[in-house]
């Protein structure tokens, strides 16, 4: 009997030590996101308009977003970087696509005016539209942090990493973002998705 009291004990250390690095990474990315937000937070209307509009000067010269005939934007809350203007410059040009939330997935559904809006599963408005079906040729995804080997520090809900892992891999991922959502490292695993451009306003498209 003890011997089998001890091998349980082993069996139950081992799988403890497999869980501990996957805690300690959620952890690390807990505290930077909470960190990376409460910088966003505090930044007024004005600075979020101006570093906006900056963000999109440059990702208007970035040759993938000319060439794009759809584009994944997503609707801004909590002080993110205003995609918006996009859409009335550009509506004769691109499809332009939101995400819809549902419980665990994500789609992508096409934008035909507000009238086909309606708030969603977070209370961020949302196509009614039925979802796209054609390549996604660019994708602009929000994020809480990035680093400059293109990792992403989203909202920790991984709707965007299991939307990514289902397909679309031939689409051109960007982020934009503010000069302080730039840090050294970003807490990563192996099926996060790297982005292809981080568009800054100071450093423009990294």
């Amino acid at each position: 009997i003890y011997f089998y009291i001890i091998m349980l004990f082993e069996t139950n250390i081992l799988e403890l030590l497999k869980f501990l690095p996957g805690q300690k990474l959620q952890q690390e990315k807990k505290r930077l996101r909470e960190l990376l937000k409460q910088k966003r937070r505090i930044l007024t209307k004005e600075q979020v308009a101006e570093q906006s509009a900056i963000i999109l000067a440059h990702l208007e010269q970035l040759p993938s977003f000319v060439a794009a005939k759809s584009v994944l934007i997503y609707y801004p809350t909590h002080n993110e970087v205003d995609l918006l203007p996009l859409i009335k410059k550009y509506k004769r040009e691109k499809t332009f696509l939101f995400p819809v939330v549902h419980r665990q997935s994500m789609d992508a559904c096409p934008y035909e005016g507000n009238a086909k809006m309606h708030r969603g599963q977070f209370n961020i408005p949302e196509p009614t539209t039925e979802p796209y079906k054609e390549p996604i040729d660019l994708i602009i995804l929000p994020g809480v942090g990035f680093d400059k080997h293109g990792n992403r520090l989203g909202q920790g809900g991984g709707y965007y990493d299991r939307f990514l892992a289902a397909g679309h891999k031939q689409s051109v991922l960007v982020a934009v973002a503010y000069d302080f959502q730039l840090v050294e490292k970003v807490p990563t695993n192996r099926r996060d998705k790297k982005m292809d451009y981080i568009i800054l306003p100071t450093k423009g498209v990294i």
